[in-house]
């Protein structure tokens, strides 16, 4: 069974009226959590490219990411967990796990359970609620994955 049906939610993955880049978020994060997550896209075999600026390298380990001069570019991870959909991880600090998608790219139900089976990897791997804010609306999750229910769940009424 579905997480979450397209019918109820498909106001949330509007583009106009969230952004089309909402901002998702592991807060209360460390080091650690970032490493498991570069871990989980190497053992799921999810396309990634990883880049500083406009220099493509091999995926380092997370600290060395996160260890940067502070006037380094913010590096970013994209991962495709299939091919229509892809989240670009950024670096911007280590106590919080931040990345974007594109909700052009989550149309309809098949991209909906992408996109809600993909939460629900990285919050079981970190143990850890992953928030979907409204572009520029930081703070105020409409959505996410539940630790307790093991599921993406709705946090607002559509």
């Amino acid at each position: 069974m579905a997480d979450l049906v397209w019918d109820d939610v498909r106001s949330f993955f509007d583009p106009d009226l969230m952004g089309s880049l909402p901002d998702m978020r592991v807060s209360d994060a460390s080091v650690q959590d970032w490493q498991a997550v570069l871990d989980l896209v190497a053992e799921k075999g999810w396309k990634c490219q990883y880049s500083e600026g406009e220099t493509l390298l091999p995926v380092p380990r997370a600290e060395a990411v996160l260890a940067r001069r502070a006037d380094a570019e913010c590096p970013n991870l994209r991962v495709w967990p299939t091919a229509d959909v892809l989240a670009i991880f950024r670096f911007s600090a280590d106590d919080e796990v931040d990345f974007d998608v594109d909700l052009r790219e989550l149309q309809g139900q098949d991209r909906l359970d992408v996109f809600c089976g993909f939460l629900r990897e990285i919050g079981r791997r970190l143990d850890k609620p992953v928030l979907m804010d409204p572009e520029g609306h930081y703070g105020h999750p409409v959505l996410g994955f539940d630790v307790e229910t093991d599921r993406v769940v709705l946090l607002v009424d559509p």
